[in-house]
C-alpha cells in the first residue's frame, strides 16, 4: 500500500513541475507593458463576418481578434490570455460582447460563426455598465483592426 501511495506522490509530483516547466514564461508575463511595435505599426480595417472573424482565433491564424459591440480588435500581444491556453481563449475570433456583459467565460456566451450577430438586446442595466467598462479597456489597450457586420447569407 504505501509503495502505491509513494508512486501516486512522485507522479503528481513529477506532473507539477513538469507544468511549471512547460509553461512557466506564461505566468512571467507582464500584462501592462506597451509593445512600441504595435503602435507603430499600420493597421487595415476592414469589415468581418462572424465566419471571417473566426479563423482570427490563434490556431487557424497566429493574429488573435475579438469583437466587441461591433468593433473588431488585434488582441495578439495579449496572446497568454486570448490564445488557446489562455482563460479568454473561448472569445477568440468571435464576438465577445455577450459573455464580457455576463462576466462570462463560458463556451455559451459566443454565437457559432453561423449565427447572426447577437443583438444583446435582453441585458439589464448591470450588464450593460460591465460592457461599458470592457469596452473601454478594449479601445484603451488593443488596437481597431475592424467592425464585425453579419454576412450576406445570414
Amino acid at each position: 500500500m504505501s509503495n502505491i501511495v509513494l508512486i501516486a506522490v512522485l507522479i503528481i509530483l513529477g506532473a507539477v513541475v513538469l507544468k511549471n516547466f512547460l509553461f512557466s514564461s506564461i505566468s512571467t508575463i507582464d500584462i501592462d507593458a506597451d509593445d512600441d511595435n504595435t503602435k507603430s505599426e499600420v493597421t487595415v480595417v476592414q469589415v468581418y463576418t462572424p465566419k471571417t472573424l473566426y479563423k482570427y482565433n490563434g490556431f487557424d491564424m497566429e493574429q488573435i481578434y475579438i469583437a466587441v459591440r461591433g468593433t473588431v480588435y488585434d488582441v495578439s500581444k495579449s496572446r497568454q490570455f486570448y490564445g488557446p491556453s489562455g482563460p479568454y481563449n473561448v472569445f477568440a475570433g468571435h464576438d465577445a460582447s455577450r459573455g464580457l456583459a455576463k462576466n462570462s467565460f463560458e463556451p455559451e456566451m459566443v454565437k457559432s460563426f453561423e449565427e447572426k450577430i447577437d443583438t444583446l438586446s435582453d441585458l439589464d442595466a448591470s450588464e450593460i455598465k460591465s460592457l461599458d467598462g470592457w469596452e473601454e479597456m478594449f479601445k484603451s489597450k488593443y488596437p481597431v483592426v475592424g467592425t464585425l457586420v453579419n454576412g450576406d447569407d445570414e
